[in-house]
């Protein structure tokens, strides 16, 4: 039985549909990525699943519990990494953890051993003592990340868990989230504007615009469905009719002076395509990858930055409202 059972959710902003007749299904264990541009609908699917935004139309069962008639335990259910840091920088990072853990009602008697181990998967042992406007970016996130579960939650949703991180950074992160997954059996749900990212994470992955469901599937199958690798090469005069007729070749398109094909194992071929193209100014051959499936998905780049403009309000909302 599914963990997370999302059926035809939706939320209207006035004459704004947000989210747009939603439904899917999270399995347990797994990581599952929410993928799409700005304003596609990301965070606001999450604050509806959090009990943070109320649902127009439609529901959700989070750990077996409706979003809409049991929000207390569906709190209880979670942990929530913010796009924006929400730790208290005049506080240490054992601090703000102990403060997290008497928030969120973990027994007196377990307090210090769940700060331990959080500390020590983060690798924040030696730093606990710290306070956090010392914290690097990048030891604010892992600190937080230890925050989210601290309460052993079933499901983790991280909003943007890496974004504004440099690459090693980043990449260090993803080792840690893994971790978590793998040794703690957490649930995690993720928004991420890094194809890599979502790539080397999720288990499955939904591309979501304009608040619907525009395709799911796992990061394999999903650059499998390209059907071969990507060329691009620019020329000015090719034989289009020519190369249309070879059949290892399944796409082209020329715009622009910028031929670009889909073709199986492009390697192998290549030579007997660059001599149907004319003169060739530029040739680009790669392995597709979820960026170049998200372009023919959606017809957009995917951007950097936040979704909805909501992470800050997020951030204020959950931890003003106790438990």
């Amino acid at each position: 039985m599914p963990l997370i059972e999302i059926k035809n959710l939706t939320k209207k902003f006035d004459d704004f549909t947000a989210v747009d007749d939603l439904s899917l299904e999270i399995n347990e264990g797994e990581i599952f990525g929410l993928l799409g541009p700005n304003g596609a609908g990301k965070t606001t699917t999450l604050s509806m699943l959090a009990t943070l935004l109320p649902p127009t139309s439609g529901n959700a069962v989070i750990n077996g519990f409706d979003v809409a008639k049991h929000p207390t335990q569906v709190r209880r259910s979670i942990g929530f990494v913010f796009q924006d840091p929400s730790s208290d920088d005049l506080l240490t990072g054992r601090e703000n953890l102990y403060l997290h853990a008497l928030m969120y009602g973990v027994k007196d008697s377990e307090i210090d051993k769940k700060i331990d181990e959080g500390l020590k998967l983060v690798d924040l042992t030696d730093k606990q003592n710290i306070r956090m406007r010392k914290y690097s970016g990048g030891m604010r996130r892992r600190l937080e990340l230890a925050r989210g579960f601290l309460h052993s939650p079933k499901i983790l949703f991280l909003d943007e868990p890496t974004l504004g991180l440099d690459p090693q950074t980043r990449e260090n992160l993803w080792e840690y989230i893994k971790r978590l997954s793998t040794e703690n059996k957490i649930t995690i749900i993720l928004t991420t504007h890094y194809m890599e990212e979502a790539d080397e994470l999720c288990d499955r992955i939904a591309i979501i615009d304009h608040g619907k469901l525009v395709a799911l599937d796992t990061p394999v199958n999903f650059k499998k469905s390209l059907g071969g690798d990507l060329v691009t090469i620019k020329t000015k005069k090719p034989d289009l009719p020519e190369i249309q007729k070879m059949d290892y070749v399944k796409h082209v398109q020329y715009k622009g002076d910028v031929l670009s094909l889909t073709v199986n194992d492009a390697g192998s071929h290549l030579q007997k395509i660059l001599e149907n193209v004319g003169e060739a100014e530029n040739v680009e051959l790669h392995s597709p990858t979820l960026q170049d499936v998200f372009l023919k998905l959606t017809g957009r780049q995917i951007r950097e930055g936040s979704d909805e403009g909501e992470g800050g309000w997020m951030t204020r909302t959950m931890h003003s409202e106790s438990r």
